[in-house]
């Protein structure tokens, strides 16, 4: 029996938030927020699968309602209305829908976001499922915290972007009654390992400056 080593995907996290985020240029960090579009995607999907796996889940279904079709970006200025609910992940389209981002970036990310999301869709559905409980429980809170580190939030877009993040972090970050809690019994291990490999390659295909 293979046995899972349970904190390479923990390390992959690491490597993440190591990235050099700091030395982002203004448009560099657009290309990272359209290739994070993607992953918010891949992320609502995979939400969807663990409550369709755990339909009697009251925790899932109050972290869906925290995530899909919910006001809780907005208001936000040329992206929400007050009031108006969205799935977040449309939220980060019409921050997208806002840049001037250049055009052979943005067809380069998009071919990069475009696989991403095969990758990720040919997985194991209770893998995809199990993701949902490392992204909340601490793994995007981490992420999220050190794209952050970026120096040049400018443009209208990326103030939106930066609108996205720093309430994630509010709703992950409560111990006991955050997105992390709600969803922490999902018990990650190495399986979700290729998710997050995939995310990390994305990102600094994206903004290979990352790697500096």
């Amino acid at each position: 029996m293979k046995l899972l080593t349970l904190d390479r995907y923990q390390r992959v996290i690491s490597d993440i938030c190591n990235l050099n985020w700091s030395a982002l240029t203004r448009d560099e960090l657009k290309a990272v927020a359209w290739a994070y579009y993607y992953f918010s995607v891949q992320f609502r999907e995979n939400l969807e699968l663990a409550c369709e796996q755990h339909p009697w889940d009251e925790n899932l279904r109050e972290l869906r309602a925290g995530e899909c079709n919910t006001s809780n970006l907005s208001p936000y200025p040329g992206v929400a209305e007050v009031g108006e609910k969205m799935d977040h992940d449309e939220f980060m389209h019409r921050c997208l829908m806002m840049s001037d981002i250049d055009q052979a970036v943005r067809e380069t990310v998009e071919r990069l976001g475009v696989a991403y999301l095969a990758e990720i869709r040919s997985m194991d559905e209770k893998t995809r499922a199990m993701s949902i409980g490392s992204y909340e429980d601490g793994g995007l809170e981490s992420v999220f915290n050190a794209i952050l580190r970026a120096p040049d939030w400018d443009h209208p877009s990326l103030r939106a972007f930066h609108h996205f993040l720093v309430e994630h972090i509010r709703f992950d970050s409560d111990a006991d009654a955050g997105h992390g809690a709600l969803s922490r019994h999902l018990a990650p291990d190495d399986r979700i390992l290729p998710l997050w490999t995939a995310f990390q390659a994305m990102l600094v295909s994206a903004a290979p400056a990352l790697m500096t």
